[in-house]
């Protein structure tokens, strides 16, 4: 009797489970892939910056007086809010000495929903 033909069927079998568990590993590696991605551009690194940015605006005009420092405030807090889905809130306070130099404490405030930002820097 010739049993040739049941290894043959046999080690197509073993391939193909190998095959099967294969294809399930890659497709949860490219979930896991995803959903780090996802968690990755969730976050509005871009959106702080610019805020920031709009921040250190309305300390530079608080400071120089040229333009009404209320006004750019409160469209910052608008434009957050309208084109970004965004609450910010921000204060400059009273300037400080640090290190010899008076510098403005602003605190920073950003909250999207999913990221809520809070900072405190010197300018």
């Amino acid at each position: 009797m010739n049993e040739d033909g049941q290894w043959i069927v046999l080690m197509g079998l073993l391939v193909a489970l190998g095959l099967f568990f294969l294809a399930l590993i890659i497709n949860q590696s490219a979930l896991v892939g995803q959903t780090t991605a996802e968690g990755v551009l969730e976050f509005p690194k871009n959106d702080i910056r610019d805020l920031r940015e709009a921040v250190f605006d309305y300390v530079d005009a608080y400071e120089k007086h040229d333009s009404d420092p209320s006004k750019i405030r409160n469209d910052t807090v608008a434009i957050s809010l309208e084109r970004k889905n965004a609450v910010v809130y921000f204060e400059n306070e009273t300037p400080r000495d640090v290190s010899g130099r008076m510098l403005h404490p602003v605190t920073i405030h950003y909250n999207n929903g999913v990221t809520d930002y809070d900072e405190t820097t010197y300018y």
